[in-house]
């Protein structure tokens, strides 16, 4: 640890800016102590080695220099597009938000969150993937199942499910967010049944399916061995406990329309465990973040990793899923369908929109530096001296992890 502590500045934070603490910081400072009491994945290996070389001299980079003033801008070097990496969302979020932009529809969306009870974390832990997937589509199917049912809407939703896996203290919590169509389309897809502005389906009816369909999937896994259990019985017993309990389960107040709707996927659907900016020091009693809603918290080095590290996903796995209408496999079907519906019906100018790069751009083959200068308002192909585009690359070799890469020039 180093003599002095280190602080993010607050002001800087503020203004959007760098921050002067990132979580490279933290993984630079407590990694090697980690390794003396834990033993890392291959995993989450890479996961840290990226983290910690993300834009430094590691992975090599490039300087520009400005052939009409003469002007050497500060090295930039490249990033490690690592998806657990808080520096890095930024564009794959915009280029994921401009593919979803035709699949939204002109209506209401509502918010519902299903929540694995605590006795299932160390499973999910031990078994991440299976129960992760389970956890999506038993979501899924409960909207689903609610959307068909004659007696409420009697047609087929459209629902996207993104997992997140924490608290606010980065604490282990899986669960899932769904964005969910106000309304259905019927099963000859000659009609778009609308559903209640305020009201989608009883969270009690939602928890005690959501609760079935994710028992009965866990059960269905250790029979077919997918799941292994040491202790068959324990797993029974723990299985009929949960059967007795109230799982968690509730739906926020719909959206008002498409634009806000995708708003909110671009906040939540690459959203990593904690940002950069959340952190605040880095000291002798380790590292100390603040929550969302400003409440600070002190953890030691090794905790803080342990946490951090319990939200690295299986390499390879899909947090973010398409059921009903958003499937793929509707995409140029029902979901059209349900699209002419609804535009004979409304009467104002619902259509998602989103800022265009050039007439005949659009942000899902943008370059990254088009991206860039949309989402900071910063040219990175412009001297920031005398405004001329006649920028030299220069490549910078890769070499041992280094300095940081320098802000972005205001």
């Amino acid at each position: 640890m180093t003599d002095q502590c280190r602080c993010a500045g607050s002001s800087e934070s503020a203004q959007g800016g760098r921050p002067r603490l990132e979580l490279a910081d933290v993984v630079r400072e407590y990694r090697s102590a980690y390794e003396l009491k834990y033993t890392l994945t291959p995993t989450e290996r890479a996961v840290l080695d990226a983290v910690e070389r993300c834009r430094t001299a590691a992975l090599g980079g490039h300087v520009d220099v400005c052939l009409d003033c003469g002007l050497e801008l500060p090295p930039s070097y490249n990033s490690c597009h690592n998806r657990h990496c808080p520096k890095c969302p930024a564009v794959a979020q915009a280029k994921w938000i401009a593919g979803r932009l035709e699949r939204v529809l002109p209506t209401h969306y509502f918010h519902a969150v299903f929540t694995l009870p605590a006795e299932l974390r160390a499973l999910a832990k031990a078994h991440c993937s299976l129960l992760y997937t389970l956890l999506l589509r038993s979501a899924a199917q409960t909207l689903l199942e609610l959307g068909q049912d004659p007696e409420r809407l009697g047609g087929e939703l459209g629902v996207t499910t993104v997992l997140h896996t924490w608290t606010q203290k980065i604490e282990f919590h899986p669960h899932a967010h769904c964005i969910v169509t106000g309304g259905a389309l019927a099963a000859d897809a000659t009609r778009w049944i609308e559903a209640r502005s305020d009201y989608l389906f009883p969270v009690k009816v939602m928890g005690k399916l959501f609760r079935g369909k994710m028992l009965d999937a866990l059960t269905q896994a250790e029979r077919r061995g997918e799941l292994r259990v040491h202790d068959p019985s324990r797993f029974a017993g723990l299985i009929a406990g949960l059967y007795r309990k109230d799982w968690v389960v509730y739906c926020k107040p719909p959206f008002a329309g498409p634009e806000q709707v995708i708003a909110y996927l671009g906040q939540y659907t690459h959203r990593v465990a904690i940002s950069n900016h959340r952190l605040v020091a880095i000291d002798e009693r380790g590292v100390t973040f603040r929550t969302k809603t400003g409440q600070p918290v002190t953890l030691d080095g090794v905790t803080f990793l342990s946490r951090w590290l319990d939200h690295v996903l299986p390499s390879g796995f899909v947090k973010i899923r398409h059921f009903g209408l958003m499937s793929a496999a509707h995409a140029t079907t029902r979901l059209q369908a349900a699209r002419s519906l609804l535009c004979r019906t409304t009467t104002s100018s619902v259509a998602p929109t989103t800022p265009q790069l050039a007439p005949t751009q659009d942000l899902r083959t943008a370059k990254w530096r088009d991206i860039i200068r949309i989402l900071t308002g910063i040219d990175p192909g412009v001297c920031p001296r005398c405004g001329s585009r006649a920028l030299d690359r220069k490549p910078l070799p890769r070499t041992t992890p280094g300095a940081r890469a320098p802000p972005l020039a205001a």
